[in-house]
């Protein structure tokens, strides 16, 4: 992930980077990333709801893989907290990341929607 800054919500040169400057692909896999997250999202619930730390952890580090490949910097940072605090078995504090990770995530939506 090149770039770290988590104020920034999509690193659009990531994006073109990875799709060769080719507009369609970009807003097409932007869809898919946005649709393939959002069930992420769900699963994060469902495992925090079983306080299944190992389950967040594989779903956060899947996710923040995706994420950060198509530039998706604050998504895949808040991503990579979620990991860490399901790593080390925190219940609490995933919870609060996940919930970091909605908002993250409703404003990666919006700006995959201006594509």
């Amino acid at each position: 992930m090149p770039v770290q800054n988590e104020d920034i919500t999509l690193d659009l040169d990531q994006l073109r980077n990875v799709c060769l400057s080719d507009d369609e692909l970009m807003r097409e896999l932007m869809s898919a990333l946005i649709e393939d997250t959002g069930r992420q999202i769900e699963l994060l619930h469902t495992a925090l709801e079983q306080s299944d730390t190992r389950e967040c952890a594989r779903v956060a580090h899947y996710a923040k893989g995706a994420c950060a490949n198509l530039g998706a910097v604050s998504a895949a940072l808040t991503l990579k907290r979620v990991e860490t605090a399901a790593a080390s078995g925190d219940v609490r504090a995933c919870s609060v990341s996940v919930q970091l990770l909605v908002a993250e995530f409703d404003r990666l939506r919006e700006e995959a929607e201006r594509l």
